[in-house]
């Protein structure tokens, strides 16, 4: 694993990112829970979006239902994303095929999670980006609502993911993610 970056505060108006490539190359780690109590879990994300709704800066994941996750994402109020270097690119594909409920992930994978700045869920100690989350809405996906029909083939099982809406309430991040 890679030294542990240096992070610091980043206003979300000065947060800089490319959006496509955190979300499609680089994937994030979407984790839930808290961290005092050692209850939490993580998965590997690359769908999701960044923006403004409700006059707030927000993060939108997904979730599909039999993920262990998920569990944690409807228990607890608050969620984290970090983004993290190259180096640790083996470390989030075994946290996306895994499962938590099988083990200690994250040991495996060999990350190191750490307080967040402000909310329960944890950040990693290798992250040289994350963004703390407090839950703000969720809706399940309806299928009745895809209008592009090539999108149902993402779903052979019919387990359609459940939307989360996080506000951003805090961000740390190295020098390359400032403004």
């Amino acid at each position: 694993m890679p030294a542990h970056p240096t992070r610091h505060p980043i206003v979300t108006e000065a947060l800089q990112v490319q959006i496509h490539d955190l979300f499609d190359c680089q994937w994030l780690l979407l984790a839930a829970g808290d961290f005092q109590s050692a209850r939490f879990n993580t998965m590997t994300i690359s769908w999701g979006s960044m923006g403004r709704i409700w006059n707030k800066p927000f993060v939108q994941v997904v979730v599909r239902p039999q993920r262990h996750t998920r569990t944690f994402m409807e228990e607890f109020a608050t969620f984290t994303l970090c983004a993290f270097p190259p180096a640790c690119h083996g470390a989030l594909e075994l946290l996306g095929k895994k499962s938590g409920r099988d083990g200690d992930k994250i040991a495996e994978a060999g990350l190191t999670p750490v307080a967040a700045t402000t909310v329960g869920a944890p950040i990693f100690a290798e992250a040289e980006l994350a963004v703390e989350c407090r839950k703000i809405y969720w809706q399940d996906m309806d299928p009745k609502g895809f209008l592009d029909p090539s999108i149902a083939k993402n779903y052979p099982d019919k387990d359609y993911h459940r939307i989360y809406f996080g506000e951003v309430v805090a961000v740390t991040g190295t020098q390359k993610y400032f403004h």
